[in-house]
């Protein structure tokens, strides 16, 4: 036991494994399965935090269409679930069985060729890693082989948020249009709506997002993730070096658009449907809110701070439906005005100093009291019995010394 300890103290994990035992042990004993399923559905969202913590707190490079990737994974998932709920027997009532219902709406008469692969799902798995991941290696080998970057590579990623919002939209007999893909009900024949698939997806949700946290800390801790902080604050620096720097923003992009893909295809699976509300711009910069909210320097901070911002969205949406949107807006600019650095600062500057003022405080007052103890010895020990009626002395204890 010592020996892990010791290693979770050298690794930095501290803070890691206190979350594990909340997301593993905690929350499943406290909360129901609707407010467990919730939780899940928040931890989905940290998926995207990890990334821009990646992709923002260490190679200095602000997304604010990261929704685009998170959509893109959750599609690819309701894809291979709505067809397999698009069985012919279960569709015999439409014009055209065998199909999504919303083709059969929009007149379509036969399944489009791009849609076969996600009859497969091991292929649909593949799709939901390489589609978006290809997606951000082609807009960022455009925009950081130009060098272009800060406000304006931000902006250029919301424009794509917009145009993959209304390309879904418009596109409503191939993508189920505004109201997205629905009514998905099983994975592989096994219900998903069920107390114990719930169960099972939210642990699988915890599992990914831990593996998640720990290849980021792989990345940080090693020569690359160093490359990365350099780059961040001294591009010119590192370019100067000999290194190309476009290459290191295009794996920190696509290594974010990977976790928010990961995210999006557990979104679909535990809330049962996906739309393109979930890709815009108002959706992305939410999820900056996250990693802002959490830290964007600190992995489990980013957890945090998805974990949080949502749960305050569904407090406040509850409790006080009519001004939810301004009591969101309070918490957010009151985090970002009280600590600047988020959740994770608020640790890192305040809680851990003054623990450990605290526990030097102890040492040295067990240590004033050890020296009290050697200065002033304690009295010998009352006598007993017939010793005290005869004046007889303890063994080894002389007349003259008593």
């Amino acid at each position: 036991m010592t020996k892990i300890q010791t290693w979770i103290a050298n690794q930095k994990l501290g803070s890691l494994v206190l979350l594990a035992i909340l997301l593993i042990v905690v929350f499943p004993l406290t909360l129901d399965i609707f407010r467990l399923n919730l939780v899940g559905k928040y931890l989905t969202y940290a998926f995207v935090a990890l990334g821009l913590v990646m992709l923002w707190g260490h190679a200095g490079i602000l997304s604010l269409g990261q929704g685009v990737f998170f959509g893109l994974g959750g599609y690819m998932m309701a894809m291979f679930l709505k067809l397999e709920a698009s069985t012919p027997e279960a569709t015999k009532i439409q014009s055209t069985p065998g199909i999504p219902d919303f083709m059969d709406w929009n007149q379509l008469t036969e399944l489009p060729t791009w849609w076969l692969p996600f009859k497969s799902l091991p292929l649909s798995i593949l799709a939901v890693l390489i589609v978006p991941t290809l997606l951000a290696l082609i807009i960022s080998y455009a925009m950081f082989k130009r060098r272009v970057g800060g406000v304006y590579f931000a902006i250029i990623t919301q424009a794509v948020a917009l145009v993959m919002t209304v390309l879904i939209i418009g596109q409503q007999g191939y993508t189920g249009g505004v109201n997205g893909i629905t009514d998905l009900k099983t994975l592989l024949g096994w219900d998903i709506r069920t107390d114990s698939a719930k169960y099972v997806l939210y642990y699988v949700c915890v599992g990914l997002l831990l593996a998640s946290v720990l290849l980021c800390r792989w990345v940080q801790r090693s020569k690359l993730g160093t490359l990365l902080l350099a780059m961040r604050d001294k591009e010119d620096r590192v370019r100067f070096s000999g290194y190309d720097v476009a290459n290191f923003k295009v794996f920190a992009f696509c290594l974010a658009a990977m976790l928010s893909a990961i995210g999006g295809a557990m979104f679909t699976l535990q809330v049962g449907f996906m739309s393109p509300s979930f890709v815009g711009i108002v959706p992305s910069i939410e999820m900056v809110i996250f990693a802002a909210v959490g830290g964007r320097m600190s992995l489990v901070g980013a957890i945090y701070g998805a974990l949080l911002v949502n749960f305050g969205k569904t407090y406040f949406s509850e409790s006080a439906p009519d001004m939810w949107l301004f009591l969101m807006a309070a918490l957010f600019i009151g985090v970002t005005m009280a600590f600047p650095d988020g959740l994770a600062g608020l640790v890192e500057n305040k809680l851990k100093p003054w623990w450990a003022k605290r526990r030097a405080d102890r040492v040295i007052q067990k240590q004033r009291t050890l020296e009290a103890h050697a200065a002033y010895p304690e009295p010998l020990p009352p006598l007993k019995g017939k010793d005290k009626g005869d004046g007889a002395l303890p063994d080894g204890i002389s007349s003259q010394h008593g």
